[in-house]
């Protein structure tokens, strides 16, 4: 009965939070509802029992990348300023898009989960051992590929901030 109030509690906080990521128009106050996004998901994660994930979730999510997340922010400058009306409908489409993408790619996920005679997941065991033989035993190329990605935004976002301040 707790474990289901508290699913609920905290799903309504995760998704109230994610749409005021996306909808605040101070890119400050984007972030802190992320903030608030991430521990509503480690609530979450602590009433599935997955305490280590849980916990990553705090200190690497919560800690260590909004920090960053808040260091561009402070470093771009950024405001609200008013861009192309045009450019601005296109990426709203594209994002709906994408979104309604997600969506539906989450509900197949949720679908497929709910089937009988499934398997328990290695995440919902919790174990960090068992998490570290799949991560870096089934899925290594997949995890390599998240590197070399996060490698690419972090010079993206050197070149960025190189540009405004030679200006």
């Amino acid at each position: 009965m707790l474990s289901t109030f508290l699913f609920w509690f905290l799903s309504v906080i995760a998704i109230a939070a994610a749409i005021g990521t996306i909808t605040a128009r101070n890119p400050v106050f984007s972030a802190l509802s992320l903030v608030l996004n991430f521990f509503a998901l480690a609530g979450l994660y602590l009433t599935l029992q997955a305490e280590f994930i849980a916990v990553i979730q705090v200190i690497v999510y919560a800690g260590a990348i909004m920090v960053l997340f808040l260091f561009v922010i402070m470093l771009l400058n950024l405001g609200s300023d008013s861009k192309d009306a045009i450019a601005s409908k296109l990426q709203m489409g594209l994002a709906i898009i994408a979104g309604g993408g997600f969506v539906l790619m989450m509900t197949r996920i949720f679908m497929i989960q709910l089937e009988p005679n499934k398997k328990q997941s290695v995440l919902m065991n919790g174990k960090v051992e068992k998490i570290g033989e799949w991560l870096l035993k089934d899925y290594v190329f997949p995890f390599e590929i998240i590197s070399v990605i996060l490698l690419a935004s972090l010079v993206g976002a050197i070149l960025i901030a190189k540009k405004y301040k030679a200006h």
